[in-house]
């Protein structure tokens, strides 16, 4: 029976599961097996709608509509509801963008944003990677490389997040943007990191303080999930 019209623009949105941030339109024809005419009318029906946008460099990325609905649903909202008065705190402590990650689909999904971070370029990626979120702990995941600083090599991404595991912090310096600082804590529940808490930074920011806000507004935000409701 042929694949109905719902089936067919759902394969595409499947095909950003697991993918780098953009695809181009062959490559989605290609992960959904769909023939390039077929893909190019789902993707237009996706992007009129929201679901997918247009890069500059004509490939294509999850929608805002998309990133809208996830973070809509109650888990995340839940917790982005619970989370903003410490994340308020935490940018006025250190005049950064604050902010909070979950692992979605091997990426770290920014409920304040909704943007989806790369986990293994990113201080809140590498801190879902470290607590067991994503693939063998960043042994095999993606490893694209976003500037010249981001750790492609196995080995080191893994040595860097058994010191995260340790020492309950991780950081980024210019690995996802250049100009770019972040820093992240994990948010615990009954000793299980259920998020990434970060603020980022420009490099040429002072930071002597961030260590103990971030770890203030990480603890604050994992004794709202302790609390009975």
């Amino acid at each position: 029976m042929a694949e109905s019209v719902a089936g067919r623009v759902l394969s595409v949105l499947d095909a950003f599961v697991g993918a780098p941030a953009t695809l181009r339109l062959t490559e989605i024809a290609r992960r959904t097996g769909l023939p390039v005419p077929t893909a190019l009318r789902m993707v237009r029906e996706l992007v009129a709608w929201g679901g997918l946008e247009r890069a500059a460099d004509g490939s294509y990325r999850l929608g805002t509509r998309i990133r809208a609905l996830g973070a809509a649903a109650p888990c995340p909202r839940g917790l982005l509801d619970l989370s903003l008065p410490a994340l308020r705190t935490l940018t006025s402590r250190t005049g950064g963008h604050a902010d909070i990650a979950v692992p979605s689909d091997g990426a770290a999904l920014c409920l304040v944003s909704g943007e989806r971070l790369p986990l293994h370029a990113t201080a809140a990626g590498k801190i879902l990677l470290a607590h067991g979120h994503g693939h063998n702990h960043g042994q095999r995941a993606e490893v694209r490389r976003h500037t010249r600083h981001t750790v492609t090599t196995p080995g080191t991404l893994g040595s860097q997040l058994i010191r995260i595991r340790e020492t309950g912090l991780a950081t980024a310096h210019e690995e996802h943007v250049l100009g770019e600082l972040s820093f992240a804590a994990p948010v615990l529940r009954n000793d299980r990191a259920l998020a990434a808490v970060f603020v980022t930074l420009p490099t040429s920011t002072p930071y002597d303080r961030v260590d103990s806000a971030l770890r203030d507004a990480a603890r604050t935000i994992g004794r709202g999930l302790a609390d009975p409701p």
